[in-house]
């Protein structure tokens, strides 16, 4: 099996949450956080800080790890594990790039059905501040048919 190894950041302030519309590449057409691959020679940390810059324009100065989640899409041998971080503090002026459009979304407004099934699960556990690590596994790209998340401190 190939692992991948990713990253995902999210802004929240307050009640609101910013996410990004995919326009092009995995994900097209869904709301997401901000992240992508880690590249040859970067820390998993710098990648999520390159990613953000990259496709919103912003400086991440603090993260803060959440969560590690490992996806399997039946009929690849791919494993992709993502690392999930909390933007503490950023500077910079959020803009579009040619990959992602931002937007605030109240928290109880969140576009879940235009977003990754998964999210609907492990957002809960990030929005209560737990730190968590995550199995999930997928038919096709789109549809979750498995999946197990549980709370932990383990996520280095």
């Amino acid at each position: 099996m190939i692992k991948k190894v990713s990253t995902l950041c999210l802004l929240r302030e307050g009640e609101r949450i910013l996410l990004g519309y995919k326009k092009r590449g995995l994900g097209q057409g869904r709301w997401n956080g901000f992240g992508g691959k880690v590249i040859d020679g970067e820390t998993i940390e710098q990648a999520a800080k390159r990613e953000l810059l990259e496709e919103v324009n912003l400086v991440a100065n603090s993260l803060e790890k959440f969560g590690v989640i490992n996806f399997y899409f039946q009929h690849n041998d791919e494993l992709h594990e993502v690392h999930i971080y909390r933007v503490i503090d950023y500077s910079g002026e959020i803009k579009e790039s040619e990959e992602m459009k931002p937007q605030w979304f109240e928290i109880d407004q969140i576009p879940y059905d235009q977003m990754w099934d998964d999210d609907r699960v492990w957002y809960n556990y990030f929005f209560a501040g737990k730190k968590f690590r995550g199995e999930f596994t997928f038919k096709n790209f789109d549809q979750m048919i498995e999946h197990k998340i549980w709370e932990t401190n383990d996520i280095n």
